[in-house]
């Protein structure tokens, strides 16, 4: 199909103006044009703002965070084509809905850089509802024949419809980015789509499997002083944890877009609570007493972690990024510690009994844990699927065992399963389902 240039996309009419029907206004305003910049976030979400007031639907991406803007702000000037400097807020909302639709469906992160790639060049991640090349709209400009307006307007559907034919392309998980989507598109400029590959991969790198705060998140720690580790899961701005008999302590910490830890921060007691708030790069962590203690250590698009990795009394906290492990040490210095690759999620626990902490991630793709030992060694367990998030902690410490165990929280089912040390299962029904 034929594709519009940017100039085109800079010149868009309003959604008011399409909901009245002024086609031929928008399509001569477009092409009127000089400009060869991307539609701004404001311009866009006053397209939004002008549908809704004459009584069209909204045609944004979802709700705009704080965390998206963090995103935007460190990613926009490292990018190399077309929107380097132009990525903002509200065009990283567009990019989550995409990843969030891969993931969704279980397929790898190749599929997310695919239909990144594609949006780049259609749209320039613009939830574009007008139809200024023919019929074309949306964040891939699909045509009619894809489906309704409606539908090719909604971002879950038109990423989901962009993969149904993404998967019939033969060897589409080896062959160079360009060529899939081109196979896809079938666009008159089929040069355009891999010069934006590379940003396309940046942008979902940060946001793969970014264990998104718009339901309950799970947590795990000893936060009874029993002889076993419990769960519990964070929900925007609070925590709901489970004691060993089976009660709920609510405890407020914590704001919509954060990620929650836990740890033994102050060296006594129970383990504490804190969450990492990607906006500022800050830990903010709660001690025995209620107080607060902020520590700077990280910055958005990366995933907390939390563990006693020097062997001090206090547990300390770290990130996981992009495949190395950031760790912060009693004395504010960091170790790094290479391990895990893209799309993995990161766990922390005493896997041998002994020595300090280790760390470890969880592998969506193939529903299995990669631990680390003291000595660098590797432990493989299976344990979960695509779509589960991992927990770790000693549930059966009551048996003696002084190594953690994992787990994971199924999202869908709003359940935990627990790996025990005799590898046996134990099932805890516990958060909202999601």
């Amino acid at each position: 199909m034929t594709r519009t240039t940017l100039r085109h996309i800079a010149a868009l009419t309003t959604t008011a103006a399409l909901t009245a029907g002024l086609l031929a206004s928008a399509s001569a305003a477009a092409q009127a044009s000089d400009s060869d910049q991307p539609k701004s976030a404001a311009v866009a979400t006053a397209d939004a703002t002008a549908a809704a007031a004459a009584g069209a639907p909204n045609y944004s991406c979802g709700t705009q965070t704080s965390a998206d803007r963090a995103v935007a702000d460190r990613l926009s000037s490292r990018l190399s084509g077309t929107l380097h400097g132009w990525l903002d807020s509200y065009r990283v909302s567009c990019a989550r809905a995409i990843v969030s639709a891969v993931e969704e469906r279980g397929l790898p992160q190749r599929a997310a850089v695919l239909a990144v790639t594609t949006s780049i060049v259609e749209s320039t991640l613009y939830n574009n509802p007008n139809m200024i090349d023919l019929d074309s709209v949306g964040l891939f400009q699909q045509r009619a024949n894809w489906g309704s307006f409606a539908q090719r307007m909604n971002p879950t559907w038109s990423t989901n419809a962009f993969l149904n034919q993404m998967l019939k392309v033969s060897n589409w998980e080896t062959k160079p980015i360009g060529q899939v989507c081109q196979a896809v598109q079938i666009s008159a400029y089929p040069g355009k789509y891999q010069t934006q590959a590379a940003d396309a991969e940046i942008i979902v790198d940060a946001l793969w499997n970014s264990l998104q705060t718009n339901g309950d998140v799970p947590v795990a720690g000893n936060w009874d002083g029993g002889p076993a580790a419990n769960v519990g899961v964070w929900r925007e701005g609070t925590f709901h944890l489970r004691f060993d008999d089976g009660s709920l302590n609510k405890v407020d910490w914590g704001q919509s877009g954060d990620l929650p830890v836990s740890a033994n921060w102050d060296g006594a007691g129970t383990d504490n609570l804190g969450v990492f708030r990607a906006s500022t790069g800050q830990f903010h962590l709660r001690m025995d007493d209620g107080s607060l203690v902020k520590l700077d250590w990280g910055q958005a698009g990366d995933l907390p972690v939390a563990g006693n990795w020097d062997g001090g009394a206090a547990a300390n906290v770290g990130i996981w990024r992009n495949g190395t492990f950031h760790l912060r040490n009693d004395d504010g210095s960091l170790n790094k510690i290479d391990w895990g690759q893209n799309g993995d999620l990161p766990v922390a626990g005493n896997w041998d009994g002994a020595g300090p902490d280790n760390i470890g991630v969880f592998r969506p793709s193939t529903g299995q844990f990669h631990l680390r030992m003291d000595d660098g060694s590797l432990v493989k367990l299976d344990w979960g699927q695509n779509g589960d998030l991992p927990v770790s902690a000693n549930w059966d410490g009551g048996n003696g065992g002084p190594a953690a165990n994992v787990g994971i929280w199924r999202p869908a089912t709003g359940q935990f399963h627990l790996r025990n040390d005799d590898s046996g299962l134990t099932k805890l029904d516990w958060g909202q389902p999601r």
